[in-house]
């Protein structure tokens, strides 16, 4: 403790010749994580660090789960604190006063198993709020009950300035339509709003009563959401809803009401083949077609059910009517052919956004002309569209801004588009999952001139050491730009790729090689102890290693500190480390507390699979 204490002062007398303008820049430019760290050295700099959050006005902490005394200190001297985003999985509901504070206007909580009185602190404490995100696995009763309305009631009443709003639950509950629970009472001023999960019919009850309450004991600038959330305001631009069912009688019903829409977004899951007679027709995307203000569309099915009644001649009309459209997702589109996906490539010249999943007669002659958005277009998601070919990839060599391209599951995909690919100087986000390359085609993206940072190419079984000896080559653009690599289920790759990764990419941080079953322990080691390079820190913040058989129990080892600095998420399940060392693993837990592991084989960070843990 003595030598602890002269340290400590040694410190002190060392920072006392620095100017503490000059201190307080070099703390100001430092990650949460370094100034966290810096915080116990020593008092000095226990108060730089204090005064350095006291003007932080964004503070993003989703990359860690912290505990609620890790939070406290954060936060503790936060004033200038107007936007805060957190990981609640280690938090509970003590936390909720520690992080709802007056002055926030922008509030996301993510991961949160908080009960409802959530939305009580944050009615009664965040009166300035313009913008809540909110996910929560809500387990003790149904969302949306008398209950929970009541408690979202409360917190409307004391939000009034309210924007923005995203509430998911997360239960097992079924979808209730329930329509005279409670009375809510939602700010005036609400642009955009997002739920999930909500029933078809309680969604059209949401948007049928066009009257404002004239009861004279509502807050001013309120007006009465009935039956679930009642009437949406006029000025709404913005409504996302994840619903059981699709219907044309609510898309009809959201024309009707909202007539200042710029972004729709309905995603549903049937439970069972829906009936045809109630399903989404081309009746539907007529009506959407009179949305002049809509600049961002989505209409997606989950499989293995799809949009059965609606065609090419529902698709044309959307796209005549609606040609400002700038970003257009179709998901489930089961009947639509090239016809249908060409009129909205050759009529919405603003498109910056086209997304199509399970597009099933979507070919390469919808991609033959894309002049009219070849000067916009900016992400192009196509996944699984069996019949795209190279000759898809190749027409792309027009669209020189294109940052996103996922190919995932197009499996006819193979080298000879990736030599195009290669040449687009803006793409940053790849995914070539199940697509034919080979180690031929990785070599053309070494080669190329792509600053790519996200690299996806799980599940290409033709890919080996060999392709990566050509794909990462040191001080090579995608060597210096690469950060995020998913290497999964590739029988192919084994230690010697891992290692290339370790010796060639700057970057890194993010890295998936389950089902990877030639990797070793050898691997676990050497990025364990990646070392800098040139300047630049590097650390693996996501490991997801599910189903690599050949890692041996001393593995465990290698995951504790000092190895793996920074790591933030781990996936083990069905290796040796789950089955036999569960003891060392809950160890490890502990010693580092803002690591999350997962034995369930999530994707890479759990992403949207947390709340089944």
């Amino acid at each position: 403790m003595k030598k602890m204490a002269r340290i400590g002062h040694e410190n002190n007398k060392v920072l006392e010749w620095l100017p503490q303008a000059l201190l307080l820049d070099i703390l100001s430019r430092l990650d949460i994580e370094s100034l966290c760290s810096l915080a116990p050295v020593c008092r000095a700099l226990n108060c730089l660090v204090s005064q350095v959050l006291s003007s932080v006005s964004i503070l993003d902490l989703s990359g860690f789960g912290p505990t609620v005394k890790i939070l406290d200190r954060i936060l503790k001297h936060a004033y200038g604190l107007r936007s805060l985003t957190l990981d609640c999985s280690q938090l509970e509901d003590s936390a909720i006063s520690v992080f709802a504070k007056e002055n926030l206007e922008e509030l996301v909580l993510t991961k949160c198993y908080f009960s409802t009185d959530i939305f009580l602190t944050i009615g009664l404490n965040c009166k300035h709020l313009r913008s809540l995100a909110l996910e929560l696995i809500h387990g003790d009763e149904p969302h949306f009950s008398y209950c929970c309305n009541k408690k979202i009631d409360k917190m409307f009443n004391g939000c009034l300035f309210l924007e923005s709003l995203s509430i998911k639950f997360h239960d097992s509950y079924p979808l209730q339509d329930d329509f005279n629970s409670l009375h809510l009472r939602l700010p005036k001023r609400l642009k955009s709003l997002l739920v999930q999960s909500i029933s078809n019919l309680q969604a059209e009850a949401l948007f049928t009563s066009t009257e404002p309450s004239l009861d004279i004991n509502l807050p001013q600038g309120s007006v009465v959401l009935n039956p679930l959330l009642g009437h949406i305001t006029p000025i709404l631009q913005s409504l996302t809803l994840v619903l059981d069912i699709i219907t044309d009688e609510l898309v009809l019903t959201l024309c009707n009401s909202l007539h200042h829409l710029a972004v729709l977004c309905l995603e549903d899951n049937p439970q069972g083949i829906p009936l045809l007679q109630n399903d989404l027709s081309d009746t539907a995307l007529q009506s959407l077609s009179l949305c002049k203000s809509l600049i961002r569309l989505s209409l997606s099915r989950s499989q293995p059910n799809s949009f059965k009644r609606i065609t090419d001649v529902g698709v044309l009309v959307l796209a005549e009517g609606c040609n400002g459209l700038e970003s257009i997702r179709f998901g489930g589109f089961s009947k639509v052919t090239d016809a249908g996906y060409i009129s909205i490539l050759q009529c919405c010249q603003k498109l910056k956004k086209f997304e199509v999943v399970n597009g099933h007669f979507l070919s390469d002659l919808a991609f033959h002309d894309l002049e009219s958005v070849a000067g916009t277009l900016v992400e192009l998601v196509l996944i699984s569209c069996s019949l795209l070919t190279g000759e898809t990839v190749d027409s792309l060599a027009s669209c020189e801004h294109l940052k996103s391209l996922h190919l995932g599951g197009c499996r006819s995909v193979g080298d000879h588009g990736l030599h195009s690919i290669a040449k687009l100087r803006e793409l940053s986000s790849l995914d070539l999952s199940g697509a034919d390359v080979t180690d031929s085609g990785l070599s053309a993206l070494g080669l190329g001139c792509s600053p790519i940072v996200t690299l996806c190419l799980r599940g290409c079984k033709r890919v080996s050491d060999r392709g990566f000896r050509k794909l990462l080559v040191e001080d090579n653009l995608i060597s210096k730009t690469l950060s995020t690599l998913e290497l999964g289920s590739m029988a192919g790759v084994s230690d010697e790729t891992i290692f290339r990764i370790v010796k060639t990419c700057r970057k890194i941080s993010h890295l998936c090689i389950r089902h990877c079953f030639f990797v070793t322990d050898a691997s676990v080691k050497a990025l364990g102890l990646m070392q800098d390079i040139g300047g630049e820190r590097r650390s693996i913040k996501r490991l997801d290693l599910y189903n690599c058989v050949g890692l041996s129990v001393d593995s465990v080892s290698m995951l504790s500190r000092p190895y793996f600095r920074g790591l933030r998420w781990l996936g083990i399940g069905n290796t040796k480390l789950h089955a036999k060392e569960r003891a060392r693993v809950e160890e490890l837990c502990r010693e580092r507390p803002g690591l999350s592991v997962c034995v369930y084989g999530c994707q890479m960070g759990c992403r949207d699979a947390w709340f089944v843990h």
